[in-house]
């Protein structure tokens, strides 16, 4: 195992190294730099000419990359065009709110996606299951800002039960630790929801599928055969095989839980590291964009390691590193 984790990281490098040159080059096909923000006409053209030397960005694109890269190796992606602080730290502030959101979603998808999909899959052509399809092709078919925007007008206009917007109420004086826990969680109910809603649909139908696939398969049928109780065929024999598709699903979706986080943190006003995205495309903050994006592939790099990870643990015929 420890062989076959090395290799993968080992392939990881020109993965990433890929991704950073197509992401540089495409983040400078768009036309203009960030001095194109200094929109005053009063501002004298050598003093911009000044902050682009400054920001290197009067230099031909690939020196421009081979500089950003070899900072980039030495853990050091530059500072924000808008702030000055290194972009490590910008990203480490804003990393631990995102992280709340993605991960609480990710555990209550899990926890509601298998239970889900198994129970839809035994009970296939019911009423349950079919209205498991309805709730998962109308979730599939619901862009992601607007089920968060009618989500926010039910519970924080009209009845005014939860915040909209923001990680606290900046209002209150309460310093109880206790109070601000639950005001944080005040504030996360409506971003993890949008998010879980949006994440568990599609899994659902992958459970689903994969569940009723073992079902029909020899050794069930051999189980029921032998009077094995529902139960025990169902949890025991049929779920752990029927986990095995799901496994690399949910590894992959790690990234698209931060995608997602880009648009329900703008939403929401949530102060992670999806608005800060969003804030720096508008601002063509290169630095902060360039930091993202590799963290971004980190993630999918992770995902794939651990979902690879997880089949010898679901699947016990999965042995890496042995021949």
């Amino acid at each position: 195992m420890k062989s076959f984790v090395v290799k993968r990281l080992l392939q990881a490098i020109p993965i990433l190294i890929g991704v950073s040159v197509l992401s540089f080059f495409i983040m400078h096909l768009a036309p203009g730099d960030p001095t194109a923000l200094f929109t005053d006409p009063n501002v004298n053209p050598a003093e911009l000419a000044r902050i682009r030397a400054n920001w290197g960005l009067d230099q031909p694109i690939y020196i421009q990359y081979f500089y950003w890269l070899g900072n980039a190796l030495r853990g050091n992606f530059g500072n924000s065009y808008m702030t000055g602080m290194p972009v490590i730290k910008e990203i480490a502030e804003r990393l631990p709110a995102t992280l709340l959101l993605m991960v609480t979603s990710f555990v209550i998808t899990l926890l509601i996606t298998i239970p889900l999909g198994v129970i839809s899959a035994v009970k296939k052509g019911k009423w349950f299951d079919n209205a498991v399809t309805v709730f998962c092709f109308a979730g599939m078919a619901t862009p992601s800002f607007w089920l968060g925007l009618m989500l926010m007008l039910l519970f924080a206009v009209k009845l005014n039960w939860l915040p909209a917007v923001g990680m606290y109420d900046v209002m209150s004086n309460d310093k109880c630790q206790m109070s601000n826990v639950l005001d944080v969680i005040r504030h996360m109910i409506l971003p993890v929801t949008t998010m879980t809603l949006l994440s568990l649909t599609g899994l659902i139908r992958y459970q689903r599928a994969a569940m009723l696939e073992v079902l029909n398969q020899d050794f069930i049928r051999t189980a029921r055969a032998k009077g094995l109780p529902e139960r025990i065929v169902i949890f025991k024999h049929a779920l752990r095989n029927a986990l095995i598709p799901i496994v690399t699903i949910l590894g992959l979706s790690l990234p698209d839980l931060f995608g997602g986080a880009f648009i329900i943190e703008t939403i929401f006003a949530w102060p992670g590291m999806g608005r800060l995205g969003v804030m720096a495309i508008f601002q063509r903050n290169y630095p902060l964009i360039m930091g993202i994006v590799m963290l971004s592939a980190v993630l999918i790099v992770v995902g794939n390691l651990l979902a690879d990870i997880a089949y010898a643990w679901v699947d016990p015929r999965v042995r890496y590193g042995k021949k």
